[in-house]
């Protein structure tokens, strides 16, 4: 089998999957520079483990407009970037949904509380502009720094309701997959804090 080694660090961890047999699951960041690979590994034994690993891969590309790196259950983007954070949420997405649902999600969201579709729509070199169908501007952009923290976009210069991602392309799936959650800004704050803080519990390397 691979060795931790070979795997680069571990960026995230499924400790239980519920589509495969409760096996724990992990993302971790390549070694090497340049290009930003991740690689999906378990270590578990089970018979299918190896083929439900591709299959998260191949989640993970669908959902999240990724390529196929060189070795099995490993992506990449196309643009060579790590977009570390919004790819950890990738990754569990991409364990969640169905194979069959895998696929990116559009660029806009129901908002219940201002009775409007809030969408995101691209403006070229990675920017993304964010507005609701309705008057009301304030949600959307909540959406607009929500997507900023959670894909670690940047905020355009004097323009509150545009983002763009610091690699300077586009990543429509992304965009799809965080747009729900940007709106809920706050509580998925709460879940990452909680889960860092599991994280750090759960580490061996911790502990030495």
């Amino acid at each position: 089998g691979m060795g931790i080694v070979d795997l680069g660090r571990r960026v995230e961890l499924l400790s239980m999957d519920p589509r495969f047999h409760d096996i724990s699951v992990g993302l971790y960041e390549g070694p090497g520079d340049g290009a930003r690979v991740f690689t999906i590994h378990s270590y578990s034994r089970l018979p299918g483990a190896e083929g439900r690993v591709a299959g998260i891969a191949a989640a993970m590309r669908s959902l999240g407009g990724m390529a196929a790196a060189d070795a099995p259950g490993a992506v990449r983007f196309r643009c060579g970037a790590g977009h570390r954070l919004a790819v950890k949420r990738l990754f569990l997405d991409a364990c969640k949904v169905p194979e069959d649902e895998a696929v990116p999600r559009p660029m806009t969201v129901d908002d219940r509380k201002s009775g409007q579709t809030i969408r995101a729509e691209g403006t070229g070199g990675g920017g993304y502009r964010v507005a609701g169908d309705g008057g009301e501007r304030r949600r959307a952009l909540a959406v607009a720094r929500g997507l900023a923290r959670l894909a670690e976009m940047e905020q355009a210069e004097g323009r509150d309701d545009e983002v763009r991602f610091p690699c300077g392309h586009a990543h429509d799936p992304l965009v799809g997959l965080l747009m729900v959650r940007a709106l809920n800004l706050r509580a998925v704050m709460r879940e990452l804090e909680a889960q860092a803080a599991r994280g750090v519990l759960a580490a061996p390397s911790a502990r030495n």
